[in-house]
């Protein structure tokens, strides 16, 4: 009772504060205090106290899949009535001929990395029988891929042929026999499965402490782009960082520079934030947001993907972006 009284007493006297600031300078000032306050730790250590971290920070219901290499398998995860994540289903798969990550088209390797699934061919698509009754259009090469100077296409989720025999491993792609491909299909949204591959098996039990670390340094970064602190906004870069469409840092900074001396008033908003580690990659996440941007000049509605590398004093650099 002691504690709940004072929980109740400092939320008064922050409301207070609050609502006395906004007399005194309006509500200008109230936002900007309020859009500081996202970019504390403390705030986002206890937001995701209770939180799943199974596999990161996750706000979509997104379905996982996560694909073992080295124990062949396919497995799906989803959240249950308590918004925690359990093994659904666990499939036997064929992966790439020769092991490690991709690299290069026609190495014969299965991609190391977190992917989206784009689209699902069946036979009304003219599906080859050789990749059985329906197969799922991944993502590869994602943006860290191609900063990685990684290459080829083509890595899908498929199944296997009905009418003739096949080796017992892929070019590159993920196969299921075609009773679990089919039961894959009822299990999934397209849009809202997100599919992990790593050598191993898929890292679990992600660290809140390195979660609510990113969150506050994204709500950082988010503060200096609104309030124009071009320096501020830079220093959350990598020196090696390179956009998607190939812009180099300085040539982002001298944009940013031109966009930043504008001194718009903006809207950004950041909602639906997903922060997975990367597999195999070590201290290096991808966030994926949906980010609302206004301003007098500019405006985007649409996903965000960032790639950041959490430092020995967690602090975020951007190693590229889309």
């Amino acid at each position: 009772m002691k504690i709940f009284f004072l929980i109740l007493t400092s939320f008064t006297l922050y409301a207070n504060s609050i609502l006395t600031n906004y007399r005194i300078n309006g509500i200008d000032n109230i936002e900007k205090q309020m859009d500081l306050d996202l970019s504390k730790k403390a705030y986002w250590s206890k937001y995701i106290q209770n939180i799943d971290t199974t596999f990161g920070y996750l706000e979509s219901d997104a379905k996982i899949l996560t694909c073992d290499k080295n124990s062949s398998t396919l497995n799906l995860y989803t959240k249950d009535s308590n918004k925690m994540y359990s093994l659904k289903k666990k499939y036997s798969a064929y992966t790439g001929k020769i092991k490690g990550d991709k690299i290069t088209e026609g190495d014969l390797k299965t991609p190391i990395g977190i992917y989206k699934i784009l689209k699902r061919l069946t036979k009304e698509d003219k599906l080859d029988p050789f990749y059985g009754p329906l197969a799922y259009v991944t993502s590869y090469p994602n943006i860290y891929d191609t900063y990685s100077g990684k290459n080829g296409d083509g890595i899908w989720i498929h199944g296997l042929p009905a009418k003739k025999k096949r080796d017992e491993f892929t070019k590159g792609c993920i196969a299921i026999n075609n009773k679990n491909i089919r039961s894959l299909n009822s299990s999934i949204d397209i849009q809202n499965t997100i599919l992990i591959i790593d050598s191993g098996k898929v890292t679990q039990g992600i660290s809140k402490n390195e979660l609510s670390s990113i969150l506050s340094e994204l709500f950082r970064w988010r503060y200096s782009w609104l309030y124009d602190d071009i320096d501020g906004y830079l220093n959350f870069y990598d020196s090696k960082f390179v956009r998607y469409d190939g812009m180099t840092m300085e040539n982002f900074k001298r944009y940013k520079s031109r966009v930043f001396k504008k001194q718009e008033s903006k809207t950004i908003i950041f909602n639906n934030i997903n922060i997975i580690p990367y597999p195999d990659s070590k201290q290096t996440y991808q966030i994926t947001f949906k980010e609302y941007y206004r301003s007098d000049t500019f405006k985007f509605t649409g996903d965000k993907v960032l790639i950041i590398r959490l430092d020995k004093n967690h602090k975020i650099k951007i190693l590229t972006e889309k």
